[in-house]
C-alpha cells in the first residue's frame, strides 16, 4: 500500500479559531501517531467534562435548583402562601440580556403563560435558550409569564390544589393585562394539566396550546408503543405507591427519568456519550448546559403520583369524562370553550400522535358534534422530531412555535371545527423571514382523525392495577411504612443510579477526577487534533456506529418481546 499524506492539527482549544493542519507523508503510521494523541486528549477532555457535569449537578441542588431560564425574571405569586399551597410560582419575564421586555411588547396583545412538564426534570425546558417558546413570545411581541415549581412539593399536595394554583395565575395575568384572557402553553404534562384548567374555567382563559401533550392514555396502534407496555407490564398504580412510600411520601423524579431513558437505550448508553467524545472541542457547552436541565431531579407527592397513574395513564379517565377532582367537579373536556391548538410528532415515543388527538373523537364522535358543541380544534403535525425536540429545539421554536404565535388569533376567529395547521416553507430554513413561510389552517373530518385498536386490553390493565393496589396497601404497605423516615429517603435518592452514575465523577468523591481536572487544563492548551480523514478517526466512527445499530436491535427485540408478552396477557 502506498504512503498518503495525512496530518495532525495544533491550536489552544480556547482561542476558537480552526485547527492548523500540518500535512506529512508518512501515511498510515502518521495516522496511528496523530490519532493515537487526539484520542487521548479526547479522553481527558471527556472526563473533565463528566467532572464539570457532577460538579455543576451538586452546585445546582446547593442553590436549591432554581429555573434554568435563559430570561430574567421577577416573583408574581408564590403559590405555597395560598390558603392551599402548592410548589408553583408565577414568574414575569423582564428581560432577555440587557434587552428590557417593553423593548418588543405590543400592548394590543394578550399575554402568554407557559406551563413545563413536572414529569420528574426542573422547569426551564420552554426557556433554556433566546431560541425557545420563551424567546419567540417575546420576540412577537406578548406579555411573557413562565409558571415554575420547586423541587418539593407541599405536604400532601393533589393534583387540585395545583390547578388552584395555576387559576389564581390565570385570573391575575388577566388583571394585569386589561382583563385580556391569556394563552396557555403547556409542555406534555403541563399540557393536559391546563386542559383541564380549561375545561374548568369556562371564559377565563384564551386559547390553549399543548405540547406533546397526552390526553388519550389507551389510544394505540398495531405496532404498539414502548411506554404504554412497559407501564402496563409493571402491574399498575401499586409500583408508584411503593415507591412514593419509599420516599416518605414523595415520588423522586429521577425513576421517572430512568424511565425516559429506557426508551433509547442506543442514545442513553452510547450515541450521547459518543457525540460529546467526538466532537469534545466544539459539544462541551452545549452538553452541559442541557445536562444541568436533565439532572436535576424534582419530587412529586404520594397524592399527584398515584392519582395522575391510576386516574390518566391507567384509568383513561380523562377523555371519557370520569375524572374526578373532588366530589363536586367531574372534568367533562366538552366544556372546553376556548380554542385548542394541539402540536404533536411522528417522532414522539412518548406521547405519539395518537396519544395527542384521539381524545377529539372520543369527546365528539363527528364533525358535526364539533361543530354544534361552537369549539375549534387545529392541530399540528411534525413529521420527526423527538419529545425533548417538540420544546427544546431552536429550529422547531423559530419556525413551528412562531407560526404558532403569529397565527393563533386567525384560529379564535375561524368557524368552530377541526383543522390541520400546514406550515409551507419553501427555503427549508426553520429562522425564515415572515414572507418566506406560509400557514394554512385546512378543515379536516373528526371521522378521518387517527383511530384506535381495540381498548379491550387496558380495561383488563385497569382491573390488574386496582387489585395490585388493594392487595399492596393491605400487606406491604403498612411495613413499608414503618421503616422509611426523611433520613433513609434521603439516603435512596443520593444512591439512586442516576444520581450515583453521574456523582461519582466529582473531585469531592472520587479523589482521582483532581487529576482529570489538571491534565485537562494543560490539554485544552496543547490540543493536538487528528483530521476528518484520518484512517483511525473514521474506522472510529463506523465502529460507534456499529455499537449505535447494536443497542438499537436490541431495543427492537426487546419491545417485540414486550408486545409479544402484553398481547398474551392482557389481549387473549
Amino acid at each position: 500500500m502506498g504512503l498518503q499524506k495525512t496530518s495532525v492539527s495544533l491550536v489552544p482549544a480556547n482561542t476558537g479559531k480552526e485547527p492548523e493542519h500540518i500535512t506529512s507523508p508518512f501515511g498510515w503510521w502518521q495516522d496511528a501517531w496523530s490519532y493515537q494523541i487526539d484520542t487521548w486528549q479526547r479522553s481527558i477532555l471527556f472526563m473533565d467534562t463528566l467532572r464539570q457535569r457532577a460538579g455543576n449537578m451538586m452546585e445546582h441542588e446547593k442553590n436549591g435548583m432554581p429555573p434554568l431560564l435563559d430570561f430574567k425574571y421577577e416573583l408574581v405569586m408564590d403559590a405555597r402562601t395560598f390558603e392551599r399551597p402548592a410548589n408553583y410560582a408565577l414568574l414575569k419575564i423582564t428581560k432577555v440580556g440587557d434587552k428590557c421586555l417593553e423593548d418588543c411588547l405590543d400592548p394590543n396583545k394578550p399575554p402568554v403563560i407557559i406551563v413545563d412538564p413536572r414529569a420528574g426534570h426542573g422547569p426551564g425546558i420552554g426557556g433554556f435558550k433566546r431560541d425557545s417558546e420563551v424567546g419567540i413570545a417575546m420576540h412577537e411581541g406578548y406579555p411573557v409569564y413562565f409558571v415554575m415549581f420547586y423541587p418539593e412539593p407541599m405536604p400532601h399536595q393533589s393534583i387540585a390544589d395545583v390547578l388552584h394554583a395555576l387559576r389564581k395565575f390565570v385570573e391575575e395575568a388577566k388583571k394585569l393585562h386589561s382583563n385580556k384572557a391569556p394563552i396557555l402553553y403547556g409542555n406534555c404534562q403541563a399540557g393536559w394539566m391546563l386542559t383541564i384548567l380549561a375545561a374548568d374555567c369556562q371564559g377565563l382563559v384564551g386559547p390553549v396550546v399543548t405540547n406533546g401533550s397526552p390526553l388519550s392514555y389507551w389510544a394505540n396502534s398495531e405496532e404498539g408503543n414502548p411506554m404504554q407496555i412497559m407501564g402496563s407490564l409493571s402491574g399498575g398504580v401499586w409500583l408508584a405507591r411503593l415507591f412514593a412510600d419509599l420516599g416518605n411520601g414523595e415520588l423522586d423524579g429521577a425513576w421517572l427519568v430512568q424511565n425516559f431513558e429506557k426508551l433509547n437505550p442506543a442514545n442513553t448508553l452510547w450515541d450521547k456519550n459518543y457525540n460529546l467524545y467526538s466532537n469534545i472541542d466544539t459539544e462541551r457547552e452545549r452538553f452541559l448546559d442541557f445536562e444541568r436541565w436533565w439532572n436535576g431531579y424534582y419530587r412529586l407527592s404520594e397524592e399527584e403520583i398515584t392519582s395522575t397513574v391510576a386516574n390518566l395513564f391507567i384509568g383513561d379517565k380523562l377523555e371519557r369524562g370520569e375524572l374526578k377532582l373532588h366530589e363536586d367537579c367531574v372534568v367533562n373536556l366538552k366544556n372546553i370553550k376556548s380554542p385548542m391548538l394541539i402540536f404533536a410528532s411522528e417522532g414522539d415515543n412518548i406521547t405519539p400522535p395518537r396519544q395527542a388527538l384521539h381524545w377529539i373523537r372520543q369527546v365528539y364522535p363527528a364533525t358535526k358534534d364539533l361543530k354544534t358543541a361552537g369549539q375549534r380544534i387545529a392541530y399540528l403535525i411534525n413529521t420527526h422530531v423527538g419529545h425533548l425536540g417538540i420544546f427544546v429545539s431552536a429550529k422547531v421554536a423559530t419556525l413551528e412555535h412562531r407560526a404558532i404565535l403569529e397565527h393563533i388569533s386567525k384560529l379564535e376567529a375561524m368557524k368552530p371545527g377541526l383543522y390541520q395547521m400546514i406550515i409551507d416553507n419553501p427555503t427549508g430554513n426553520p429562522d425564515c423571514r415572515h414572507d418566506q413561510y406560509n400557514v394554512s389552517f385546512e378543515e379536516r373530518k373528526i371521522e378521518d382523525l387517527c383511530q384506535s385498536e381495540p381498548t379491550t386490553p387496558f380495561k383488563k390493565i385497569r382491573e390488574v392495577s386496582e387489585r395490585n393496589d388493594q392487595i399492596y396497601k393491605a400487606t406491604m404497605r403498612p411495613w413499608v411504612q414503618i421503616f422509611t423516615n426523611p433520613l433513609t429517603a434521603k439516603v435512596m435518592r443520593e444512591l439512586h443510579p442516576m444520581r450515583f452514575n453521574k456523582k461519582i465523577f466529582s473531585e469531592q468523591l472520587n479523589p482521582f477526577m483532581w487529576n482529570v481536572a489538571w491534565m485537562a487544563k494543560i490539554v485544552s492548551n496543547n490540543r493536538l487534533k487528528a483530521r476528518e480523514d484520518n484512517v483511525f478517526e473514521q474506522a472510529e466512527h463506523t465502529a460507534s456506529q456499529q455499537v449505535a445499530k447494536f443497542l438499537d436491535a436490541y431495543k427492537e427485540n426487546r419491545d417485540m418481546i414486550l408486545k409479544g408478552w402484553f398481547t398474551a396477557l392482557y389481549d387473549k
